[in-house]
């Protein structure tokens, strides 16, 4: 009897030993292809990959919270917002759609808001340097932060007034990033400004000041726009007197050497009389600045000013008009009534 029940163990163990050869064989077999030449290639299992359906329900459980956050009437729950889109953003910031767009623009405007009462700080402590080492790095990684490149602007020019231009450069620089912000239509915002009209003003009003020595025909383009603007600057007679002067000195003296070279005592041309119309506009427009510089400088304590300009713009009138002031009263009287040239 416990001869059988050894046999019957060993016939067993003998089966299932085969059954799960013949398993191992199966399996290996389904992971083997067919050669061209008969033979077979091995395959490397595949290790099972994460459904879809698993990522796609935590990126929708991450912007389901951060929406609840961003909605809330409460400012301290409002707060939690921030580091549940930052986990979005770099979990899912690749991707284009319009969740992750929002969020990415939510992350950019929360961060700007963050950054403002700094250089605020900075720039009201007249710490102009020091508002600079601030904002750089926020430009950096935010090329079209309006307020960061604005308030260095403001911080460069006010620093120009102490005598230190030691940031006129840089400040020129980032006077322009802004400006092209704004001819973009890339500005919803226009903080530090009040409007966009005054912030196109100050911004190329800036760019001409940091500018008028090394590129006077850039700094009349700046000036022109800044008194054609809708802000102080349209009515502010240092800046057109500024224009006026960038216009003589720049493309006006430019003009004036190059038609000497090239058409003086010579025949008649299209060609020179095409530079000769410009040549004339630009002494209109030279002289007309200079004539709405006097004209708007009529408070008692800017009459030594006026007297200057009058004196400069009447040295420029005559050489202009046979060595005459004649006529140049009433230019005078009735130029902010006219148009520009």
């Amino acid at each position: 009897m416990s001869t059988s029940v050894n046999n019957f163990r060993t016939l067993f163990l003998s089966l299932s030993s085969t059954s799960v050869l013949l398993l191992l064989t199966m399996a290996i077999s389904a992971q083997t292809t067919t050669t061209a030449g008969g033979g077979s290639a091995t395959q490397a299992p595949r290790n099972p990959s994460m459904t879809g359906s698993y990522m796609d329900n935590q990126k929708e459980d991450l912007y389901a919270r951060f929406t609840d956050y961003k909605r809330n009437p409460n400012p301290e729950q409002q707060r939690f917002a921030y580091p549940i889109a930052k986990e979005y953003v770099r979990r899912w910031g690749g991707e284009k759609d319009a969740e992750t767009r929002e969020v990415i623009k939510w992350v950019a405007e929360y961060e700007r808001q963050m950054h403002q009462s700094d250089l605020y700080a900075a720039y009201n402590a007249k710490k102009y340097a020091q508002t600079f080492e601030l904002a750089r790095p926020m430009v950096k990684a935010d090329p079209e932060y309006f307020f960061a490149l604005a308030i260095m602007t403001e911080a460069g020019y006010d620093n120009s007034l102490t005598g230190n231009t030691s940031l006129n450069a840089e400040t020129a620089d980032h006077a322009r990033e802004a400006i092209q912000l704004l001819e973009a239509g890339k500005v919803t915002k226009v903080e530090p400004f009040k409007n966009m009209e005054i912030a196109r003003g100050f911004l190329n009003y800036a760019l001409g000041s940091m500018v008028k020595d090394d590129k006077p025909a850039e700094a009349a383009a700046a000036f022109l726009k800044a008194v054609k603007s809708d802000s102080p600057y349209h009515t502010d007679p240092l800046a057109y007197h500024r224009l006026g002067i960038a216009i003589y000195k720049g493309e006006l003296t430019q003009l004036s050497n190059e038609y000497n070279e090239k058409f003086g005592g010579k025949q008649s041309s299209p060609e020179q009389t095409a530079m000769l119309n410009r040549f004339q506009h630009l002494v209109e427009q030279a002289i007309d600045a200079y004539a709405r510089a006097v004209a708007l400088n009529t408070k008692p304590e800017q009459q030594e000013a006026r007297g200057k300009i009058l004196a400069q713009l009447t040295a420029l009138y005559k050489s202009f008009h046979n060595n005459s002031d004649e006529g140049l009263n009433d230019l005078i009287a009735g130029v902010l009534a006219k148009p520009m040239p």
